[in-house]
């Protein structure tokens, strides 16, 4: 691997990684104990990542960008046993009993406490104990939820991380010449990526800062990058970047989004930019990378708005509201099936009982699958808008007005409104140069979808509120617009 100028073969990565887990098993000896890691991509936060797991401990993953009261919220749900943190990341975690291990420091300035670099060197030459635990115990908890009320804390099971990591190898034939560049935060998606790498034998390569467009494209250049997992945010970032003109980056082959849907037109142009490289994957919290797979062969006419298909250890279906299977081409709940599924929600044993029926998650997503088992994600369940009687799914209308050539970015929500119930409203952000107005996007929607599904309003904004990981929120939108 490549961290910072730092190369580490197999042989030292595996070392440094038993040393930090024996570190580990001694500050939190008992088994399946829970080890929180704030921290922001670095060398540091991989090593305590995959020593977490040798040491089979619970891995807790708290991303140091969400506000102080969500991470809060997630340590008091988590309750971990030990917290591994960045030095510029220690007030986030203030207040927790816990003991901590401070990660990165740059400064070398720091209160008194463990660090992962002394806990290697302390530990250099140990192994850690090894307990080997069962597929269905926890591997990490994980949470969801955090937008709309209280986290939801997700107990992720060794044998969704196994899954997982078979799915990825199987879809994308990840090899010793691999070159994949973690980018996107190690908290969320991204972590999925690590194990099926180092499996293969190829090469992790860690971009060391915060992911920015033009580190990332001159990583792609410098590191000769064949593969990476970014947010369709970042990747539209990286073309205005390029002023969406061809680019040939020779050795990238798998350019993979994830996390929130791309438009079909976004896809098309992320191809004219980086080449037949596009990759998308399709998974949640609860059913992490992945469910499904649509690989850069895939890409193509009618698919290429497509989630694909499912990965090799899982099975998706299409259920009514009696959870009876749909043929290809009904809409419905999207379900999914197999080892990559969670075993529950921590202490909430109504909510587990309801995502969890016959085997199946219910993932709260719309959608429906073709003939060949390419699955289309149309909406989510909860974002209905109830206007006028009538059932309006925001994502529809956002793949409408994703299509206008002047808009960048959308999102649609409803609004109360006296005379509809929910009136159907839009913010969108134009594209560099654009002049369009919200009246013209309007009848571009009516145009196309009818009225009753077309924006009442839609607000033209500089930017839109994004999570930590760069999604738009849209409860945040809503909120922001309604005061």
């Amino acid at each position: 691997m490549e961290a910072r100028g730092v190369k580490l073969s197999y042989r030292a990565l595996a070392d440094r990684v038993d040393s930090l887990a024996a570190g580990l098993q001694r500050l939190a000896p008992e088994i399946g104990s829970r080890i929180g890691i704030c921290a922001h991509n670095s060398l540091e936060h991989l090593l305590a990542m995959l020593a977490v797991m040798a040491a089979d401990k619970v891995w807790v993953p708290l991303n140091p960008l969400d506000a102080k009261p969500d991470l809060d919220a997630k340590l008091n749900v988590s309750r971990p046993d030990l917290i591994i943190s960045d030095a510029d990341c220690l007030t986030l975690v203030d207040g927790v009993e816990a003991p901590i291990v401070i990660g990165k420091s740059d400064s070398g300035e720091h209160r008194e406490a463990p660090t992962i670099a002394g806990l290697i060197e302390d530990h250099l030459g140990c192994k850690p104990v090894r307990s080997r635990p069962a597929g269905t115990c926890t591997q990490a908890l994980k949470f969801t939820g955090g937008s709309s009320g209280l986290p939801k804390g997700v107990l992720q099971p060794y044998r969704a991380w196994i899954a997982g990591a078979i799915n990825m190898m199987h879809a994308f034939r990840f090899d010793e010449s691999d070159r994949f560049l973690l980018a996107a935060p190690l908290t969320h998606g991204t972590s999925c990526y690590v194990t099926p790498i180092l499996a293969a034998a190829g090469t992790l390569v860690l971009l060391g800062e915060r992911a920015r467009p033009h580190s990332v494209l001159e990583a792609f250049a410098r590191h000769d990058v064949t593969a990476t997992f970014l947010p369709p945010t970042l990747i539209y970032m990286l073309m205005n970047v390029l002023d969406r003109k061809p680019q040939d980056f020779k050795a990238l082959r798998l350019l993979i989004y994830g996390a929130a849907p791309m438009p079909a037109d976004r896809i098309r142009e992320a191809q004219s930019v980086f080449g037949p490289v596009v990759a998308a994957n399709y998974g949640l919290t609860e059913a992490p990378q992945i469910i499904t797979v649509l690989t850069p062969g895939e890409v193509q006419g009618e698919r290429t708005g497509s989630a694909g298909r499912a990965g090799i250890t899982t099975r998706v279906e299409i259920v009514n509201d009696d959870g009876e299977i749909l043929p290809p081409g009904e809409q419905g709940e999207i379900v999914a099936g197999g080892d990559l599924l969670m075993t529950g929600y921590l202490d909430l044993p109504e909510q587990t009982a309801a995502a969890l029926k016959d085997g199946w998650l219910h993932t709260g997503d719309l959608g429906y699958l073709d003939e060949q088992g390419f699955l289309y994600i149309t909406d989510r369940i909860t974002d209905m808008i109830i206007s006028g009687g009538f059932n309006v799914y925001p994502g529809e209308v956002e793949k409408v007005l994703a299509a206008h050539e002047g808009v960048n970015e959308c999102v649609v929500f409803g609004m109360a409104d006296p005379k509809w119930g929910e009136a159907v409203h839009a913010a969108v952000t134009l594209r560099k140069g654009a002049e369009v107005t919200a009246a013209e996007l309007i009848r571009f929607a009516k145009d196309r979808i009818g009225s009753v599904k077309a924006p009442k309003r839609v607000h033209v904004l500089g930017d839109l509120p994004r999570s930590s990981v760069g999604k738009v929120q849209r409860r945040k939108v809503k909120e922001i617009l309604g005061t």
